[in-house]
Formats: C-alpha cells, sequence, structure tokens
C-alpha cells in the first residue's frame, strides 16, 4: 500500500524553486529537504537524539546493502524494522543497494537476473535482483523504497548508457510488480520511487524522465549525477530531469552535494537531497557555517574562543568554541568528530529550512544571490 501525500504549497517567481509538504506514516515532511546518511543504521557519530534536537533531521537515510549483511535481515525483522531497531519515529527512506552494487565494481557481475556482488566484510557472495532488493527493504520497513537501478559510471559510451538505461527500466518494471504483490510487515505504509538514469545523453535522461513518469509513483528520484561528472553537467541534467518530471510528485536528487549543489539545484526544481559529505566532511575537519568554510584544522583557530557557528539555534555550534573543537581534532578524541558532524548537518539543515522560508516568502533568488558567496567562502 502507499499512503504518501505530496502538497505543493509555494512557488519562487524567479526561479523553478518549490516549497511542499510530504506526509507519511511517520510524520510530516517539509520541502526542500536534506536527508542525513544513516549506512549502517546509525549517522556516524550521533544518538538519535542529537538528530532529533540539535541537526532537527526530519527524515533519514538507511542503506540496504550494508543493512542486509550487517546487522542482517533476522535481526532486524525480529526488531519490528529498523523504526525500532535504532529508535526513531520519523520517516526513513531506505536505497535499494544499487549504487553500493555500482561501486564494487570490481566484485560485482550484472545479468538480466540481478547482480552477484561479493560482501566486503567476508567476500561471501550474495544475489541482489529487483524482488530481492523490494523483500528485503520490506523487511528494513523504511517509508519510502527504493526501485533497483544500475548506475553507469562517468564517462560511458552511448551504447552502454542506453543499455544500462532499458535494464534500469525492465528492473523497475519487476520491481513494481514485486511491491504491488508484497505488503508492509509492519503496518505502516511504504512508498516506492523509481530512478532516473541515461547518464549525460539527453535524450536518454528525457526517455527515462517520461518511463519513470508513466509508472505514477509516490515520488521519482534521480540518479547517476554524482559519479565523477563536471558539476555544470550534473545541473544541466538535474534541471533537464526536473523539467520532464512530474510537477505533483517529490523530486529526490540521489548523492548531491555541497551547500551551493544543494541552492543551485533548489532552483532548479529538486525537493529532497541526501549526501555522506558534511558527516565525512566534519570528520575530517571540514565545517559548513553560516559564515563560510571553516578548517578547524588551521593554526588560526587555536586561540579563538568563540562559538563554532553563532548564526545556527541549535546548543551544540553555541556551546563549544573553534579552539576547544581543533583541539578535540588535533587529539584525535570522539567528541570532535561528533560536535563537527552535529555542525555540519545542522547547517545543511539550516540552509534547506531557510531555503524554505524564502520560497514561501517569494524571495528565493535574492537570497540565494546573497547566500552563494558567503557559503562558498573560505574562513
Amino acid at each position: 500500500m502507499s499512503s504518501l501525500k505530496f502538497t505543493l504549497e509555494n512557488k519562487d517567481p524567479h526561479s523553478s524553486a518549490r516549497a511542499g509538504t510530504i506526509l507519511t506514516d511517520h510524520g510530516i515532511i517539509q520541502t526542500p529537504i536534506f536527508m542525513p546518511v544513516g549506512t549502517a543504521g546509525t549517522v556516524k557519530g550521533l544518538t538519535q537524539k542529537q538528530l532529533n534536537d540539535d541537526v532537527r533531521a526530519q527524515i533519514i537515510l538507511g542503506n540496504t546493502y550494508h543493512l542486509y549483511l550487517r546487522p542482517g535481515l533476522e535481526v532486524l525483522q525480529s526488531a519490528g524494522g529498523l523504526h525500532k531497531f535504532k529508535h526513531w519515529d520519523k520517516p526513513i527512506l531506505t536505497d535499494s543497494g544499487g549504487y553500493q552494487v555500482f561501486s564494487l565494481a570490481n566484485s560485482r557481475k550484472i545479468s538480466e537476473e540481478g547482480v552477484v556482488f561479493q560482501s566486503h566484510i567476508d567476500g561471501s557472495k550474495h544475489l541482489f535482483s529487483p524482488e530481492k532488493a523490494i523483500d528485503i527493504q520490506r523487511i528494513i520497513g523504511g517509508d519510502i523504497i527504493m526501485a533497483f537501478d544500475e548506475c553507469p559510471p562517468y564517462p560511458s559510451e552511448y551504447k552502454y548508457v542506453k543499455s544500462s538505461m532499458e535494464l534500469t527500466h525492465r528492473w523497475l518494471d519487476r520491481c513494481v510488480e514485486q511491491f504491488n504483490r508484497t505488503e508492509s510487515l509492519y503496518g505502516h505504509s511504504q512508498n516506492l520511487f523509481p530512478i532516473v538514469q541515461g547518464g549525460t545523453e539527453k535524450d536518454l535522461r528525457i526517455a527515462s524522465c517520461e518511463y519513470i513518469a508513466s509508472k505514477d509513483a509516490a515520488g521519482n528520484a534521480i540518479g547517476g549525477l554524482s559519479v565523477g561528472e563536471p558539476i555544470p553537467l550534473i545541473y544541466e541534467f538535474c534541471g533537464l530531469c526536473c523539467e520532464h518530471l512530474p510537477e505533483q510528485k517529490p523530486r529526490y536528487l540521489m548523492g548531491v552535494g555541497t551547500p551551493a549543489d544543494l541552492l543551485e539545484c533548489i532552483a532548479l526544481g529538486v525537493d529532497m537531497f541526501d549526501c555522506v559529505m558534511p558527516t565525512r566532511n566534519g570528520r575530517n575537519a571540514m565545517l559548513f557555517t553560516t559564515e563560510g568554510i571553516i578548517n578547524i584544522d588551521n593554526k588560526k583557530w587555536e586561540f579563538d574562543h568563540s562559538p563554532i557557528d553563532q548564526g545556527l539555534d541549535n546548543e551544540t555550534s553555541n556551546y563549544y568554541s573553534k579552539s576547544y573543537l581543533r583541539h578535540l581534532m588535533k587529539s584525535k578524541e570522539l567528541l570532535g568528530l561528533t560536535i563537527a558532524s552535529i555542525q555540519n548537518l545542522a547547517f545543511y539543515l539550516w540552509l534547506v529550512t531557510e531555503a524554505r522560508k524564502q520560497i514561501v516568502a517569494g524571495s528565493f533568488s535574492s537570497w540565494k544571490a546573497t547566500m552563494m558567496p558567503i557559503i562558498t567562502k573560505r574562513l
């Protein structure tokens, strides 16, 4: 069953930016939204309370490939699904495992049936088919689940991209069929999103958008635009997809990106984002703040006892100083990784929340022009 409802509330008069509301059985998501990535059942280094109180996450991701391998489906099902396993009562989106299979290029074999891959944990072999990807996501229990797709690398020959896209479409048909003949295991509805592919070939992207749209799914995802292509191409093909995907369904751009990417793609009509960048970069001493980008390792912060980011209304960013965080990072203290991750995720959520406010007020484009030099500046 599918119960997701998307209400388009406001549009920016000078761009394709839009503000909306997604209603799921686990709560409301206000768009545009950024979704923290919780690969193995946790957003690295953060408690669920921190995600809720400091980051103010409205929805988080679970990773099908990693959760399937560890803790495994029996553990997840015995707990009553990922929500109960990790004590998270807001929406969860699960990917299909397709991107992880893409990243395992040296240890996987693709066929019409699906993908045979080797576990990165113990080398054991596993088959992911479209049907199995749906069944696994039923057991994980995400509110939004993704169709199984193949993501071609960049660059790829036209012939391969076309063949890959057509395989993704055939797999989508099988995903839809399996989704329709199975049910949620935990009493809440799940909602299937197909994924647009087609590389950086305009005719293929348009064809894929049209095929995906014909499925009349609860929402639609744009895949294959964070695999090494130049940034201008990401924006060009993101915009192209938004032009050809249904206006009354949420649009999810997978795996993108920097704060600047978020604002550019919101302006193109994207509603949902995810990326590991805020947590990964935070663990490597790069902070995104309301005043610009900070490398907290730099000596210039050694005696700076001002708050990490006074522009954010959360306890962590206002409580700890730049000097203290630098000390923690230099000392390789785990608390430093947590604080940096909270800062970056809180900033990302602040950014999309502010973007929403500006869209509602009709001032998004002028606000974006003001913000871009700030959020890309190195302090």
